[in-house]
């Protein structure tokens, strides 16, 4: 019980602590709504303009799936060919870590230019900022492994790509998805830039269009929605990374042996 209350009730309360504290002073202090809404003109126009939100939501959340599941073939690949090869990884390591380094909103404009298409230039910027934290936890959790067992397996014949199916993959598992759990949020935030940055409206326009939209017709409200609806999915996607992280590993592994999810 100790544990439920501190993961779900204790923040629950200090969050409608905040939310009440937020109303009284917007409304006692005569903040017009176009300075700051309150929560529930916030909720009502959530409710009155989920026509327009929902869609857009489904077009940025689309954009950062994509970018994760590249993340996901490309850093996998990309580290399991770096551990095999020490010179593929001198040779391109450095390279990923410039992306990685790199400010997309600096880049983003020529992505655009260069690929000629807004959905694919979304999606290479998600995916530059998201595959990261995969490729490097990756890369350690393959270079972590136990050197007993390694000579284990050595001394039975084991070659270099059993002993990478057999022993280096399930070891790096855990890592993996502790950067699985990283790149989900930072997909969310790369597609919420270079939406930003595109400025692409139309009926499959994202989220950030639909706060610039609003920001230039001072309806102050339904930015603060959209904001609520990008917040809330990115909350979501680390509790469903969580959730699979914790499916994957609870049975042997000591970081979820024990816990509840």
């Amino acid at each position: 019980m100790s544990g439920a209350w501190s993961r779900f009730a204790a923040p629950a309360i200090v969050g409608l602590v905040v939310l009440a504290a937020w109303e009284i002073a917007v409304r006692t202090g005569g903040v017009p709504p176009y300075i700051l809404p309150g929560p529930l003109l916030i909720a009502r126009t959530l409710v009155a303009d989920w026509g327009t939100l929902a869609p857009a939501l489904v077009a940025t959340l689309r954009i950062a799936a994509l970018a994760l599941l590249a993340a996901v073939v490309v850093g996998v690949a990309l580290a399991v060919l770096f551990t095999q090869s020490r010179w593929l990884e001198r040779s391109l390591l450095p390279y990923a870590i410039v992306l990685q380094v790199t400010p997309i909103v600096s880049i983003a404009p020529l992505i655009i230019v260069w690929a000629n298409d807004v959905t694919l230039s979304l999606l290479i910027c998600a995916w530059i900022v998201a595959f990261f934290p995969i490729l490097s936890n990756t890369m350690l959790g393959l270079n972590s492994v136990d050197h007993n067992l390694l000579g284990l397996f050595q001394l039975y014949g084991a070659g270099r790509w059993r002993t990478l199916l057999h022993l280096r993959l399930p070891a790096a598992l855990p890592y993996f998805l502790g950067g699985l759990r990283i790149s989900g949020g930072l997909a969310l935030i790369g597609a919420v830039v270079a939406e930003f940055v595109a400025g692409a409206g139309g009926s499959g326009s994202g989220l950030a269009y639909r706060i610039l939209e609003a920001g230039y017709q001072l309806k102050i409200p339904r930015m603060f929605a959209a904001l609520v609806l990008i917040s809330a999915a990115g909350i979501a996607i680390h509790l469903l990374l969580a959730a699979l992280s914790h499916l994957l590993l609870r049975r042997w592994h000591d970081s979820e042996a024990g816990r509840a999810l």
